[in-house]
C-alpha cells in the first residue's frame, strides 16, 4: 500500500445516520468570518460532491444567496444547513462545532448517551441498532423501532442531529421515548443515560441460540471505534483452534471504512476488497495482502440493520467465495463520505464516492443478498431460538464434516425444552 493510499483511507468515512459518528477532530486552523465560512462550505461541495450537477440544480445560485442576511455564526450555520439540504442527500451533512465534538468522542471509544444508533428512512426516525450491553439494549429497544416522541416531543420531520441532541444528556439522567414496533402497540420506554464504552468485538456466546462447542463466534457490533480492527485480530487469535467461525454483523450499522478494509485483509489473500468511484469516473481498488490470519471456514450473519462498512466486509467475503452469507438482505448504503474540517471547528460530511463490491456490484439502496435467506422473528427470540445462528452452525459443521442428522435432532430438542421453560 502506498503512502498516498494510506492517507486517503484515513480521510474516508462511511457512516449511516447514526447517533455515534467517527472522525478525528482538528483544531480550527484560522479565524474566518461567517460569510467566509458559508463560502468555504459552498466551494467544498462544488469541488467534491459525487454528483457534479449537485442534484440537478444550478449550484451557483447558492453562492451569494445569503450575503445580506448572514450576520453571525448562527446565521451561517442555518444557511449552510439549508444549502446542504438542497442536495437531497441524507449522508451529506453540516455539523456545528458542538455536534462535531460529540461525534469525535465516539472514535475515542466512549461517550454519554443511551447506546443506540439512529437514522431517518422515508421520513421516519428509526433505531438502526442498539449497542450491546448499553441502557438502550437493556431497556428492550430493537433495530427498526420507530421513535415517535422524545421526551414528549414529536419526531415528525426531525433531523438526525437534532434527535441525537435530544436523546443525549448528562450521565444519570433519563430520556423517555415513544416507540412504534411492527405488530405491537406503541409503548413508552424510559431509558437512563450513561457513559457508553464502545467495545466493538465480543466472543461471548450469544444470549439467544447456541453455538456448537467446536465453532467460534465473533460478534462485531460496530466499525466505529479505532480499536475495532485490533479487537477483531485478538478475537481471531482467541478462536484459532476452532473448526470454523461465525461472524455476526447483524444490526451493525458501519463506521470507519479503514476498519472494514483491515478486517477483510485478515481474511482474504491477494483479493479485491472494495472499489470506489468518484464523480469523474476514477476507480480506485483496494486489494488484500497475500498473508491471511486464518483459513478457517466462515459464515457471516447479516440483516436489515447491517450497513455501510458491514456491507463492505460481507460483500468482499461473499464475492471472493471466502464466506457463506446467512440472514436477511442488508440495509443498502453504498456511498462514501469525506469529513471536511472547517476553520471554526464545524465540519462538512460530503458524499464523494460510491463503492462497488469486488464483483462490481453497486449495492446502494439494494443491499447484500444472503446466500441463505433465513428469518429471525420476535417469536423465535421469545422461544430463545435463533434460526439464522442455527443455520450458520449447520453450514460450518457440514463444511468440516462433523454435521449429523442426530445433531440437528438434539438441537431441536434443546430448543423445545427452552421454549417450554419460558
Amino acid at each position: 500500500m502506498t503512502l498516498k493510499q494510506m492517507l486517503k483511507r484515513f480521510s474516508i468515512f462511511i457512516a449511516i445516520f447514526i447517533l455515534f459518528c467517527t472522525t478525528n477532530i482538528q483544531n480550527p486552523a484560522m479565524a474566518i468570518t461567517p460569510q467566509g465560512l458559508y463560502d468555504r462550505a459552498w466551494r467544498l461541495i462544488s469541488a467534491k460532491y459525487v454528483d457534479d450537477t449537485q442534484n440537478q440544480q444550478n449550484w451557483q445560485r447558492w453562492r451569494h444567496k445569503y450575503d445580506s442576511v448572514i450576520k453571525d455564526e448562527e446565521d451561517a450555520y442555518i444557511a449552510i444547513g439549508t444549502m446542504v439540504d438542497s442536495l437531497g442527500d441524507v449522508y451529506t451533512k453540516f455539523l456545528t462545532p458542538k455536534e462535531y465534538k460529540e461525534e469525535t468522542e465516539s472514535i475515542k471509544g466512549s461517550l454519554n448517551g443511551i447506546g443506540v444508533q439512529i437514522g431517518v428512512r422515508d421520513g421516519k426516525l428509526l433505531i438502526i441498532a442498539p449497542l450491546e450491553d448499553t441502557p438502550g439494549e437493556r431497556a428492550g429497544l430493537k433495530s427498526e423501532d420507530e421513535i415517535l416522541e422524545i421526551d414528549g416531543k414529536s419526531t415528525k420531520g426531525i433531523k438526525v442531529e437534532a434527535a441525537a441532541d435530544q436523546i443525549r444528556g448528562p450521565e444519570g439522567t433519563e430520556v423517555k421515548l415513544l416507540i412504534k414496533r411492527k405488530g405491537e402497540e406503541n409503548k413508552y420506554y424510559t431509558v437512563p443515560r450513561a457513559k457508553i464504552e464502545l467495545k466493538s468485538v465480543s466472543t461471548k456466546p450469544p444470549k439467544i441460540g447456541k453455538v456448537d462447542d467446536n465453532l467460534g463466534y465473533i460478534r462485531l457490533s460496530s466499525f466505529i471505534s479505532r480499536n475495532a480492527a485490533g479487537e477483531f485480530q485478538k478475537a481471531l487469535n482467541e478462536l484459532k483452534d476452532k473448526d470454523g467461525l461465525i461472524i455476526d454483523l447483524r444490526s451493525n450499522p458501519g463506521g470507519l471504512l479503514d476498519n472494514a478494509i483491515y478486517i477483510a485483509d485478515m481474511l482474504l489473500s491477494s483479493k479485491v476488497i472494495v472499489s470506489t468511484v468518484d464523480r469523474d469516473g476514477y476507480k480506485e481498488t483496494q486489494h488484500s495482502l497475500s498473508q491471511v490470519a486464518t483459513n478457517q471456514p466462515i459464515v457471516v450473519l447479516i440483516d436489515g440493520g447491517s450497513a455501510s462498512a458491514s456491507e463492505i466486509l460481507s460483500g468482499a467475503l461473499k464475492d471472493n467465495d471466502r464466506a457463506v452469507i446467512v440472514g436477511k438482505n442488508s440495509f443498502g448504503k453504498g456511498l462514501v463520505q469525506e469529513i471536511n474540517n472547517l476553520p471554526d471547528g464545524s465540519a462538512l460530511h460530503i458524499t464523494i464516492q460510491k463503492y462497488l463490491t469486488p464483483n462490481g456490484t453497486d449495492i446502494h439502496k439494494k443491499g447484500i443478498s444472503p446466500d441463505y435467506v433465513v428469518d429471525f422473528t420476535q417469536e423465535d427470540a421469545k422461544k430463545n431460538i435463533d434460526p439464522q445462528l442455527a443455520k450458520a452452525c449447520e453450514i460450518l459443521q457440514k463444511a468440516v464434516g462433523k454435521y449429523t442428522p442426530a445433531q440437528n435432532q438434539e438441537q431441536k430438542k434443546e430448543e423445545n425444552k427452552q421454549a417450554l421453560n419460558k
